[in-house]
């Protein structure tokens, strides 16, 4: 009836009010993130048979980057996908991993309703290996004038005190309270800093905030989660979600790795500080493909819960390339083998292209079965800018997925049965 532009896509917003992104809430929910811009019908079709609430316009500043995308494309491209499949219940925008109050500012201009401040260089890794004197250094280093407080202050408030965290009750000493603000101080500062510019650019204009540390070296212990949460709600924060970095390793496109009943006793407690200084829900970044922790995370949680997934859409994308143009899958891998050392320096990945299965010796139909594997799974997901970036690729990537385009939206919704089905 008429061309999918950016112009009638502002049209049908302001026409079907079902068409234009709100906030969630404390509602258990799952971000979807598509950096294809075709994925949304697949994961409409997906969360349609569950209770949980859906993020469909989900991207980071670098996935955007690396695709070429702007906010307004992604919004539109989500937009799209849910107009064609007819979900009229709702679903917010995640503009995530935001560093600047300018990369904010660009999503809010594109009406996003969710944003995910990423004070990661903020963290400070080495906290818990300073000598009592470096750590009193570092602690009069601490922007005490942003936090509004003072070391006195914070030892007041927390050291030595028993917090009930509703369960079990903790005590923190002095040492423990004054390692976990040199590590997170900085970031708790620059996180208040981008949510009070938000709430100016926002101008009354409902929003929901998340904090994430989940890409830093070391796990975020119940002191620390403690500390972050007691700042953050002293300096007058409203937050919907905060995504710690969890025990265990939680590298790109694969399943958890680590002891899953160190990461129960763990996440239990990050559970216990959620509800305490909230209630907020624990968000699980790098969430695509961990099925092992699915069940506990959805048991412990409960509603409090939200999914982050980002690139497992474009892996079942390169599954349905595969089925339908083996020679095109077949280029796809070779030139991510040989990406892979460039592209993997800003990921938490371990897979090896030594150890990827020789497809010269694979059957076409047998292609698919290379995205079962972690080493090939790994490596295809991280190379994705690259590969779309490459023109000889992208042409023939795009259209043969227009091309077979039920088929793709049946391969996600499939994948995401998996990831949602223990959240129901």
């Amino acid at each position: 009836m008429g061309p999918a532009t950016s112009r009638s896509a502002a049209w049908l917003r302001k026409t079907l009010p079902f068409l234009k992104a709100v906030t969630i809430g404390l509602k258990k929910s799952a971000g979807c993130g598509d950096r294809l811009g075709l994925a949304t019908p697949g994961h409409v079709r997906a969360i349609r048979k569950t209770g949980v609430a859906p993020i469909f316009a989900q991207q980071s500043v670098r996935e955007n980057e690396r695709t070429g995308r702007t906010p307004s494309q992604v919004m539109d491209d989500a937009l799209w996908g849910v107009f064609q499949e007819g979900w009229r219940h709702g679903f917010g925008a995640d503009a995530d991993h935001l560093k600047t109050a300018d990369q904010a500012d660009a999503f809010a201009a594109a009406g996003y309703t969710f944003f995910t401040i990423d004070p990661g260089e903020y963290v400070d890794n080495d906290a818990e290996k300073l000598s009592a004197r470096e750590l009193e250094q570092k602690v009069g280093e601490l922007p005490w004038a942003e936090l509004e407080s003072s070391p006195s202050d914070l030892e007041h408030t927390l050291s030595e005190k028993p917090v009930d965290l509703g369960d079990f009750r903790s005590r923190f000493t002095r040492e423990e309270l004054m390692r976990a603000a040199v590590k997170y101080g900085k970031a708790v500062s620059h996180t208040v800093r981008l949510y009070r510019h938000l709430v100016q650019t926002m101008s009354g204009r409902l929003f929901e905030l998340e904090m994430s540390v989940d890409e830093t070296e070391s796990a975020t212990k119940l002191v620390e989660h403690v500390y972050i949460a007691s700042e953050l709600k002293r300096l007058g924060v409203v937050w919907v979600s905060l995504a710690p970095r969890y025990v265990g390793a939680f590298e790109k496109g694969v399943d958890y790795i680590g002891d899953l009943e160190q990461f129960q006793r763990a996440f239990a407690r990050h559970v216990a500080v959620a509800k305490t200084y909230g209630p907020y829900k624990l968000s699980i970044h790098s969430g695509s493909d961990k099925f092992s922790i699915y069940p506990i995370a959805a048991r412990l949680a409960g509603d409090l819960i939200h999914l982050k997934t980002a690139g497992t859409s474009y892996l079942e994308a390169l599954r349905t390339i595969a089925r339908c143009n083996p020679k095109l899958f077949r280029d796809i891998l070779r030139f991510a083998e040989g990406r892979y050392p460039i592209d993997r320096a800003t990921y938490h990945v371990s897979a090896e292209t030594s150890r990827i299965p020789d497809a010269g010796k694979l059957d076409d139909q047998d292609l698919p079965e290379l995205l079962e594997d972690f080493h090939a799974r790994e490596i295809l997901h991280v190379t994705y800018g690259s590969v779309l970036n490459q023109d000889r690729l992208r042409a023939p990537f795009f259209d043969t997925l227009r091309r077979n385009e039920e088929e793709y939206t049946q391969a996600v919704e499939a994948h995401f049965d998996r990831h949602l089905n223990p959240f129901k």
